[in-house]
């Protein structure tokens, strides 16, 4: 409590209850803000067709850090299957839209009748996020229905968008881009074309084979410059820009189970078959 008295009277010196909202907090910051500011630090998950709260951690639950924790008051919280990403409220654990229903919740959207019965269904409304049930209530955000995240400094990204955009990049064969909500860029994993590739590695006097060739560093930077080149044409913001690319010389639709039936990507697959890597290329940018 000493140690810690500058900051506790920095922020006022009476502080309390901190409650974050907007982008996640990781569980470290979490703790490290409960510990340097004397004060309990919980985070609470709503938005503006909830009214404010749907759900909120409790302050004395050391087991709800990293949550949002449970329904708030007065709110009823369900999760619902969404089958072509893999999510299942039955299985273990449950994983699921949420959707949310109560007092709180909106009538609609103004003059928008085709929106509001999009997400309106039976009362509930889907909100297209992601939530993991954990065993005590609480709920853990982990993905995006719609593939929108919100980057740490609070810019949305979309990026089934941004997918579109940079697949037309000549040397992209493939492309599935990545933003984690702690950090301030994006990264994406690249399947490049192979003719592509064996023409660029020829004029630098690479004569390895296709498979080589995408192990290059060079190769990775000049796939970094031409997605730049292609995001600047596209007149994209620069956090929207990829910062770190990983080559991939196999395509995705391998034995890896990377996409569906119908050949959409299961985006919580890809961030586990590719979590070494990315938390390796975002640890060299750092």
């Amino acid at each position: 409590m000493l140690a810690f008295r500058k900051i506790r009277n920095r922020l006022g010196g009476r502080i309390r209850l901190i409650v974050s909202g907007g982008a996640p907090l990781s569980p470290e910051v979490e703790e490290f803000l409960r510990v340097t500011s004397c004060a309990f630090v919980l985070q609470g998950y709503g938005l503006t067709e909830t009214c404010g709260l749907a759900a909120v951690a409790y302050p004395y639950e050391m087991s709800m850090v990293g949550s949002v924790g449970p329904p708030f008051v007065y709110t009823e919280l369900r999760l619902e299957e969404v089958a072509d990403m893999g999510y299942d409220p039955l299985a273990y654990p449950p994983r699921g839209e949420i959707c949310v229903r109560g007092k709180s919740c909106f009538a609609g959207y103004y003059k928008n009748p085709e929106l509001t019965n999009e997400v309106m269904v039976d009362g509930w409304f889907h909100t297209g996020d992601i939530g993991e049930m954990l065993p005590n209530g609480a709920v853990r955000i982990i993905d995006r229905k719609k593939h929108l995240i919100k980057l740490s400094q609070g810019e949305y990204v979309a990026l089934e968008h941004l997918e579109k955009v940079y697949g037309i990049t000549p040397i992209v064969e493939d492309i599935w881009v990545y933003g984690d909500s702690f950090k301030s860029s994006l990264v994406a994993v690249v399947v490049p074309n192979k003719e592509h590739v064996e023409r660029w590695g020829h004029k630098n006097g690479h004569k390895n084979c296709f498979s080589s060739l995408c192990t290059l560093t060079q190769l990775q930077d000049y796939i970094i410059c031409e997605l730049k080149s292609t995001a600047q044409r596209n007149k994209l913001r620069g956090f929207e820009h990829i910062k770190g690319v990983i080559v991939e010389a196999k395509t995705f639709e391998g034995e890896k189970d990377l996409l569906t039936p119908t050949l959409k990507k299961k985006r919580d697959k890809f961030l586990s078959c590719y979590k070494v890597q990315i938390d390796h290329l975002y640890k060299n940018k750092s």
